[in-house]
């Protein structure tokens, strides 16, 4: 797993100071329960899917069809879990706005990179109010990573219920907002050499 190796959030720990239908670009990664083999193998360092890994790599492709102001970034299909980038673009267009320091053009520079020093002064912060965390537990609103990655689960459960497949998610995903360029492609790489590198993956068995 490398430099990622234990550097995911699962996402009831989400930063409480981050909105995550803000415009950014978030490293995802969704496990299958108790990390079974649902999406094929792994063959002379090329993923070879399954019926079900067919089902997961379409639905992928087709969520920029469904959500709102959205790019797709490099994305794999691994035996037990996927790996992607999702790019939101777009959404302070509506009202969603985000730090109001920070260029909202590019998702992938600092937009989405607040240092610990940038953050608000939580002594002077208003206690009564409710933090961004809180009210995202109370409501994950539309055209956010929960959302999104919310539907593609279903859709991919809801498709290979139908065709009597039998699949199974783990409940949570895994999330990384990405903080520059430099590890928009660090992570874009990762990715892409994550078959040829599975022996050495967390999630290998």
């Amino acid at each position: 797993m490398g430099n990622y190796k234990n550097k995911y959030r699962p996402s009831s720990a989400r930063a409480q100071w981050w909105d995550y239908s803000w415009a950014a670009s978030y490293f995802i990664t969704i496990c299958t329960k108790e990390r079974e083999h649902f999406f094929g193998e792994i063959s002379n360092g090329k993923m070879q899917l399954s019926h079900v890994g067919v089902i997961a790599d379409i639905c992928w492709n087709e969520i920029k069809n469904h959500a709102k102001n959205i790019e797709l970034g490099k994305y794999v299909i691994m035996p037990n879990h996927v790996h992607g980038i999702l790019i939101l673009k777009g959404n302070d267009m509506l009202g969603n706005s985000g730090p109001k320091d920070i260029d909202p053009v590019d998702p992938v520079e600092t937009r989405h990179a607040l240092s610990l020093r940038d953050l608000p002064n939580q002594q002077n912060q208003d206690l009564t109010k409710k933090s961004i965390g809180q009210q995202r537990f109370q409501n994950q609103g539309k055209n956010t990573i929960s959302s999104i990655v919310g539907g593609y689960k279903s859709a991919v459960t809801k498709h290979c219920n139908r065709l009597e497949f039998g699949f199974a998610w783990q409940s949570k995903f895994h999330d990384h907002i990405i903080r520059d360029e430099a590890e928009f492609h660090k992570i874009s790489i990762y990715i892409e050499n994550n078959p040829a590198n599975w022996k050495d993956d967390k999630f290998y068995d």
